[in-house]
Parts: structure tokens; sequence; C-alpha cells
């Protein structure tokens, strides 16, 4: 059913966790398939240099996190907004139809770290102050 690049990237996320002080968190989800991805990103000099995901869901939903997470990597932000579902897709070489939601999320929840980092950056909000919710 998948494909054995979406199985490697489920057995073996290369960017699992969450990055702790992240420059911008962004949190997606779907109540109709139960899949809940938070990201967080490590900006500087406008490159993103780190992200890391949290992924409750199924195999489609984890290894698309990751892979998310790999496209962004060492992108500028505009680079990284101007990613599209597809190049998740094309990257994991298959996905079952009825999982290409699953990409959408990822996709979805690194915009929101990025207009979470550049709404903070903004503001002024520290790392600290984000992370506490002040």
């Amino acid at each position: 059913m998948y494909d054995e690049k979406v199985i490697e990237h489920f057995r073996n996320p290369k960017h699992v966790g969450e990055i702790e002080n992240a420059d911008g968190k962004g949190e997606e989800g779907n109540a109709k398939c139960g899949d809940i991805m938070l990201v967080t990103i490590r900006v500087k000099d406008n490159t993103i240099q780190d992200a890391k995901f949290k992924t409750f869901g199924c195999v489609a939903a984890i290894a698309s996190s990751d892979v998310v997470c790999e496209l962004a990597v060492g992108k500028t932000l505009e680079q990284a907004m101007a990613l599209k579902e597809q190049d998740v897709i094309d990257y994991l070489g298959n996905l079952p139809a009825i999982k290409i939601h699953c990409s959408i999320l990822g996709i979805a929840a690194l915009r929101k770290a990025i207009d979470d980092y550049r709404k903070n950056k903004i503001t002024g909000k520290s790392k600290k102050e984000n992370k506490s919710g002040a």
C-alpha cells in the first residue's frame, strides 16, 4: 500500500521532536481523520536552520511531517512558504489517494510556524515569552 520511501520516513523520521524555545510554532489538525501536527522552526538570517515535528496520526501523516521538515531546512522563509503539497507527494514517491490530505496538513503547519515567527519578530516577542504564552 505504501511506497518504501513513505515507510522509511515513518520508521526512521529524522526531524521528530520539538525545538525548545522555537522561533516559530504551527499546529494543524483534521478532525475528520484525527491527524494533528505541530511543527517548530529555528530561523537565522531569514533561513530555516532546523525544523521538528510532533504528529499524532497515521503512517502517511508521520512520513509527510518528516518530509515537510526535510524540505524546509535550508530554505529561506519565502522558499519554505512556497512549498506545495505536491512537493511532499513527489518527494515521497507515492501516497494512496485517501492519504493525500496528510501532506496538506504538514504544509499548513509549516506555514503557520513561519507566520508565528514573523508575528513574533514584528511584535518583538522573545522566544521565552512565546514559550510561556505571555
